[in-house]
């Protein structure tokens, strides 16, 4: 405990330093660093997505100090310092967690969450749903909502049910696009990711974690295709569908060879 607490009072020094003596560090405001702050929260999930440990560690690094920077700002208006963020995370764990923390008894995870949606509703939410963030990425946001009325009881049985849902919505999007109303298929495409977006939770799959994995594989597959058609000395713009095809093949049995893949 004694080597986490030095390693961190160490990083408030050096953050104090820079903010009263490094030109770039003294003109940050808490907007010049939003956008940069997002920037290191993707590079994480990159690193954290190829399960890069080194990565990890350093993106963890970068993350914390834009939390201490931010919170040296703030002190500078006697707005708050990072005692009054780390105090502040610290009451509401020990508050939400009463089955730790009091006499409250729970079975499961599920009756975890269930307790936690009800204690943020007493704190004065409005709405289950209140704390979910706009600008979230559709996918993400999606999961998090369904994970969000999961907590107070809304939500299928299983997840066969959930899978009836999916086929139910694709036969609609089927019906829709042989129509033609781009609002409809728009729309009912919509569902079709909600009601899938849906299942993965049942069958524990996190949806975005699985779509950017698919991404990651694509990218260095076609990247593989793209450097073999080169050596080649083929041009891809000049290659039809069919000729790409036998090199995008080939780029895939090199792809699971170079991975391991059975």
């Amino acid at each position: 405990m004694e080597k986490k607490a030095e390693a961190f009072i160490r990083l408030i020094t050096i953050m104090d330093e820079l903010r009263e003596q490094c030109p770039w560090d003294k003109k940050q405001t808490m907007d010049s660093l939003r956008y940069l702050t997002i920037e290191e929260l993707y590079e994480l999930s990159d690193a954290i997505l190829d399960r890069d440990m080194s990565e990890i560690k350093k993106e963890l690094g970068d993350i914390l100090l834009h939390i201490v920077f931010y919170s040296r700002i703030a002190s500078e208006t006697n707005e708050f310092d990072i005692s009054d963020v780390i105090n502040s995370v610290c009451d509401k764990l020990i508050h939400r967690h009463p089955h730790i923390y009091g006499d409250v008894k729970v079975e499961d995870e599920i009756e975890v969450k269930k307790n936690w949606e009800k204690l943020k509703m007493k704190e004065g939410k409005k709405s289950v749903l209140e704390g979910v963030p706009k600008s979230l990425p559709a996918i993400v946001k999606s999961f998090r909502i369904q994970e969000k009325v999961r907590g107070i009881g809304f939500d299928w049985d299983n997840k066969n049910q959930v899978w009836n849902k999916v086929l139910e919505e694709l036969e609609e999007l089927k019906v829709e696009v042989e129509k033609g109303d781009k609002n409809r298929i728009e729309s009912e495409f919509g569902d079709v990711l909600f009601a899938l977006t849906n299942y993965s939770r049942f069958i524990d799959i996190n949806p975005e974690d699985a779509l950017e994995r698919t991404n990651k594989r694509f990218i260095k597959r076609f990247q593989i295709m793209e450097n073999e058609i080169k050596e080649k000395g083929l041009d891809l713009s000049d290659m039809s569908l069919s000729e790409m095809d036998v090199y995008w093949e080939q780029a895939k049995k090199m792809y699971y060879t170079e991975n391991k893949i059975d």
